[in-house]
């Protein structure tokens, strides 16, 4: 009878400890799930915001060229020149991504008003490398925009994770943060004025 005693305890005392090494095993494997997945995310948004430096950095290198061809036939817009260079420099310069979008934003403003000055240069819409430039810079610009659409894809999966009940603990043991969108500024939300000369 007492043998039957000590190995119904024995026996209760095993299933207790596999139990619990089952629960611990399975908390583990959550917690290791969870982190993975904060770091998965970080990891997508530093990817897409890389693609989007990309197409950005493409921009910025065709730019010189633009400004170059347009001189020739508008060398009084110095000021507009200068604003481009500007805001180049500051972008290279810029210590974080809100900043360097900040300086890309700026920049297309000033790029759009290049452009708009085929209107009042008839002889700057004939000029072949012009053209070319400006087809470049058209197709550049909707890569940005394919890349920003991704990016801010990106940063919506890692903000909603950040936001979650468990992800939120899982991203701050992982150290992600939540990332900022890229969005349109108030200059980019005005339509531009375009005149043309009869």
């Amino acid at each position: 009878m007492q043998n039957l005693t000590k190995t119904g305890k024995i026996g209760t005392g095993v299933i207790i400890l596999i139990v619990l090494c089952v629960l611990l095993l399975g908390i583990f494997f959550v917690v290791w799930g969870g982190y993975n997945k904060a770091i998965r995310f970080d990891e997508a948004v530093k990817e897409r915001w890389a693609q989007v430096e990309i197409v950005l950095v493409r921009r910025f290198d065709l730019i010189p060229n633009l400004v170059e061809t347009v001189k020739g036939y508008a060398s009084h817009e110095k000021e507009l020149f200068e604003h481009i260079a500007d805001a180049r420099t500051k972008y290279f310069q810029a210590p974080s991504i809100a900043a360097k979008a900040q300086s890309a934003s700026q920049l297309q403003g000033f790029l759009s008003r290049l452009m708009f000055l085929q209107e009042r240069y008839p002889d700057l819409k004939a000029n072949q490398n012009f053209l070319k430039l400006q087809d470049q810079l058209e197709g550049t610009e909707n890569r940005i925009a394919v890349e920003r659409k991704r990016y801010n894809e990106a940063v919506r999966a890692v903000n909603t994770y950040a936001r979650s009940f468990f992800g939120r603990s899982f991203c701050n043991m992982a150290g992600v943060e939540k990332s900022e969108y890229l969005e349109a500024t108030e200059e980019q939300k005005v339509t531009p004025k375009v005149k043309f000369n009869p």
